[in-house]
């Protein structure tokens, strides 16, 4: 029998640190100019932008905005994307590579800004962003980083023999004068901006379609009607994929997160590793007192089911560099990557002049949302913006695209099939307490799960997206799909998308 328990850890997860006020449901079909779906980073800065400019903009999320991917903590704001420029010249050329570091720079410094001119209280501080290795293999990475960094004019870049944190480490590379801040307090002075611009956000409301045309609409889950002349889905993963094809074109990766209160002092920095498993840390403080935040192990949605391994692989290195009194909080977030690892911002597709799509971060969300929301803008408004083809959605390169193109759907192909060949052995009234597992029930595969009180919740474990088998993951409690990284909870409602629509339950 295969089944998993829930790990000792807690189950809080970062409080939401902001109050905000609960905004109106659509109630009838209606009318702006820009209509925004995702109210994360990337949405509420192009609405606060646009707004600015005199447009009328609806802000439309399924959940409540401030409450997603986005992070519950400090969040890096930096151009350091780990060993990513050296890779990128490889690929596209200095010239290239380096606009897609100016396009981070120059968001790093519009945030900056920002927070000065507006007096915005959410904990921005300079940090210096540092990225190290103890193995002896990927020493020459950084070694060729540091080369791209001097190539590019990357002026806040030095090579360095130690660092200021008790880990094991042979040498590292630091990137000056970037960034950390609270990203819930940033984004509530730009939501509460935008609400006194005339903005409206309408929470609660799940877009299910789009119609496209001189005049686009997007109908939610409940039959109203957004029209519009300028449409943005910012919505993490898009979830329109008639003209875009995303499912094939992005993957999805999970990473876990320890808010740990320690033994040893933390020094400031950030900071992450350049071997495998990742190791990324930096610190926040809350009511006076500092937490390190311990993040890593990523792995792509749905390939593992015993992810609380991940939460005690953290804990073991947190210990062991800095030693650990007590664990308070943890969590976990999901990421879209692009085929070549730049975001996927601009036109949703060739075809579609007056629909814009903005995803595929890969960890580094901050800046890229920024840079992100200010092209968006300048889109909508008609204004130049050079790093337009840069980021140009439709944009297909023979290297690295057709190989993680290849190796992406080939994994989704392998993972359809297997999951409709899988025939579970174990039995609903085998599950203990805290457990789930996929179970036969009436000769058909399905999804159980046994919660502390005892009571089983059975759902089918069919992903309503494209149809792939769900996978259980216990460090979540949560049914994970391995093909496209959508997400429902143990009673069937999506956490996730692509998909829209919870599972089915089979016990009422």
């Amino acid at each position: 029998m295969t089944t998993s328990k829930m790990p000792q850890f807690p189950e809080s997860y970062w409080p939401q640190s902001v109050e905000l006020p609960s905004f109106s449901e659509l109630q009838e079909d209606t009318n702006v100019e820009v209509a925004i779906i995702g109210g994360g980073m990337t949405g509420i800065t192009a609405a606060y932008l646009l707004a600015k400019e005199g447009k009328k903009v609806a802000i439309i999320e399924a959940g409540r905005i401030l409450n997603g991917t986005t992070g519950h903590t400090t969040a890096k704001v930096t151009a350091q994307h780990g060993l990513i420029y050296d890779e990128l010249i490889s690929h596209f050329g200095e010239e290239q590579t380096k606009l897609y570091y100016e396009a981070n720079h120059e968001a790093l410094q519009f945030m900056r800004n920002l927070v000065n001119e507006q007096q915005i209280d959410c904990d921005f501080s300079d940090q210096d962003a540092y990225i190290y290795t103890n193995s002896q293999q990927e020493m020459q990475k950084l070694i060729n980083e540091y080369e791209a960094y001097e190539k590019l004019g990357i002026k806040e870049g030095e090579y360095l023999d130690s660092i200021p944190i008790p880990v094991e480490h042979k040498t590292a590379i630091v990137m000056r004068n970037q960034a950390q801040f609270h990203p819930l307090k940033y984004m509530k002075h730009l939501v509460e901006e935008f609400i006194n611009m005339g903005g409206v956000i309408y929470e609660q409301t799940t877009a299910v379609d789009i119609e496209e045309g001189n005049q686009p609409r997007v109908t939610t889950r409940d039959g109203y009607k957004v029209s519009c002349e300028q449409m943005i889905v910012s919505s993490h993963y898009p979830f329109y994929d008639i003209k875009g094809f995303y499912f094939s074109r992005l993957y999805l990766e999970r990473a876990y997160v320890l808010a740990v209160k320690t033994e040893r002092e933390f020094p400031g920095g950030m900071y992450i590793n350049a071997e495998q498993p990742t190791r990324s840390l930096r610190y926040t403080d809350v009511n006076g007192e500092r937490l390190v935040i311990f993040s890593g192990s990523s792995h792509q949605t749905g390939l593992e089911n015993n992810t609380h391994k991940y939460y005690e692989e953290l804990e073991a290195f947190a210990e062991k560099s800095f030693g650990v009194k007590e664990i308070p909080y943890r969590w976990s977030a999901q990421d879209p990557y692009t085929l070549d690892k730049i975001p996927y911002v601009g036109n949703y597709s060739a075809t579609l002049s007056n629909i814009y799509v903005a995803t595929g971060y890969r960890k580094w969300g901050m800046t890229n949302s920024t840079n992100a929301a200010r092209l968006l803008t300048d889109l909508i408004l008609g204004r130049d913006n050079r790093y337009k083809e840069l980021f140009d959605p439709s944009r297909f390169h023979a290297d690295p695209d057709v190989k993680k193109f290849l190796s992406v759907n080939a994994k989704v192909a392998a993972k359809l099939v297997q999951g409709k060949l899988d025939r579970p052995t174990t039995e609903p009234e085998d599950l203990q307490n805290n457990e789930g597992a996929a179970v036969i029930v009436n000769g058909e595969r399905a999804g159980a799960y046994r919660d502390e009180n005892g009571e089983l919740h059975l759902v089918d474990t069919t992903c309503t997206h494209m149809g792939c088998e769900l996978e259980w993951n216990n460090g979540e409690r949560s049914w994970d799909c391995p093909c496209h990284g959508s997400r429902f909870s143990y009673k069937g409602e999506v956490l996730d998308g692509p998909a829209e629509t919870p599972l089915k339950r089979l016990n009422g």
